[in-house]
């Protein structure tokens, strides 16, 4: 359960108009400070109230706000906290600037590459004996899928990426990738199944992820990038038909 900053006055009085934003700022603020954590309880709104001078209304007009852009989470009968997890958050405003901009599905997949690829290079160096351990079962998974129903493939052929990114040691790599690879199921539900439709095709993503794998055991940055590279240049191509 995350800490209560109930008894503590930390914030300081609004004296503008734009209450809301204000309020935002503090918060920004405190967490840049580390005065407030990932699943922190926020004060009621009467303290609030009473720390920032504001009304009652505009205190709530800032938490709806908040709420909204996924900084805080409301619980009913419990308070406000900050989000404990922040992932899923990514997804709604990046898809909805995917569709307003305009954006095509192989600027999606440059986005990934770019992200992979040192993803791979970062894991090499960084990626510890525990996560070594669980890459190559997940690896050892997807090389056994043969003869499994295509949704489990995918979604071990998944992990496998997930797992890079995490081994990078970079969460902001590790969140936007799974936010991008999320705009790719939504947006390219077939891609898979077309790849697939060439004799051949499994066989070599098998080898290639394997070679991923191996040269992150190698401990080579250099050679996960180059079979990153490859790979994802391997899967745009189809991707782009």
């Amino acid at each position: 359960m995350g800490r209560s900053t109930q008894g503590n006055k930390m914030f300081s009085p609004i004296k503008n108009t734009k209450v809301y934003e204000q309020v935002i700022d503090q918060i920004r603020n405190m967490i840049d400070e580390g005065t407030l954590k990932k699943g922190d309880k926020l004060p009621s709104e009467r303290n609030l109230v009473e720390q920032l001078q504001v009304s009652r209304a505009s205190i709530r007009e800032a938490l709806r706000a908040l709420e909204v852009i996924g900084l805080i989470e409301c619980r009913q009968g419990e308070g406000s906290y900050i989000k404990a997890s922040f992932q899923d958050n990514l997804f709604e405003p990046l898809s909805i600037m995917f569709m307003l901009e305009g954006s095509n599905q192989e600027e999606i997949w440059e986005l990934r590459k770019i992200l992979e690829v040192e993803a791979s290079g970062l894991a090499a160096k960084r990626i510890t004996s525990e996560q070594l351990n669980e890459l190559s079962d997940i690896t050892k998974r997807f090389m056994n899928s043969e003869g499994e129903e295509e949704s489990i493939s995918a979604e071990i052929d998944k992990e496998f990426h997930y797992k890079i990114a995490e081994c990078s040691g970079n969460i902001l790599i590790f969140n936007i990738l799974r936010t991008v690879a999320i705009l790719v199921d939504h947006f390219i539900v077939d891609a898979r199944k077309l790849i697939l439709m060439h004799q051949g095709n499994k066989e070599i993503l098998f080898s290639q992820h394997n070679e991923i794998y191996l040269s992150i055991e190698k401990h080579d940055p250099a050679a996960a990038r180059q079979t990153m590279r490859t790979h994802l240049d391997f899967a745009n191509k189809y991707k782009s038909q």
